[in-house]
C-alpha cells in the first residue's frame, strides 16, 4: 500500500497543499486567518450553532479522509452524519469563518493528494 511511488505521491500532495495554502492565506492574510481561528479559543464562539456545526463538519472529516485517502469507508460513520448533517442545516443559518477556513484547509490537501495519487498512478 505504501510503495515507493506512493510515498512519492503523498509527499507531493503534502507539498501542492502546503504552497496552495501558504498562497492563499498570504492572500488573505496570515494575521486574519490566524485570529479568526482563534475565536475557537473564546468560550463566547461556543454557541449551540457553532457547535453543531464544528461536530457536523469534523464527522464529515472522519467520514471522507479514510475514503479519500485510504481507500477505506467506513460505513458505521455515516450514522453519524445523517444525525449531524440534519443539525447542520438548523445551524448552517449562521456564517462560522473558522469552520469554513479549516474545512476548506483538510479539502486543499484531500484535493492535492488525490489529484497527485492519480497522475502518479499510485493507490
Amino acid at each position: 500500500m505504501f510503495g515507493d511511488i506512493t510515498l512519492m505521491a503523498y509527499a507531493l500532495a503534502a507539498c501542492a497543499g502546503l504552497i496552495i495554502t501558504a498562497a492563499v492565506y498570504s492572500h488573505v492574510g496570515w494575521r486574519r486567518i490566524a485570529d479568526c481561528m482563534r475565536m475557537w479559543l473564546k468560550r463566547d464562539y461556543w454557541t449551540s450553532y457553532n457547535t453543531v456545526e464544528f461536530a457536523a463538519w469534523f464527522t464529515k472529516a472522519v467520514v471522507i479522509v479514510p475514503g479519500l485517502v485510504f481507500g477505506q469507508e467506513i460505513w458505521q460513520l455515516h450514522v453519524l452524519t445523517l444525525g449531524t448533517s440534519a443539525a447542520l442545516i438548523w445551524a448552517s443559518m449562521k456564517k462560522l469563518l473558522p469552520t469554513l477556513i479549516a474545512f476548506n484547509t483538510l479539502w486543499i490537501f484531500l484535493s492535492s493528494i488525490i489529484i497527485i495519487r492519480h497522475f502518479t498512478g499510485a493507490t
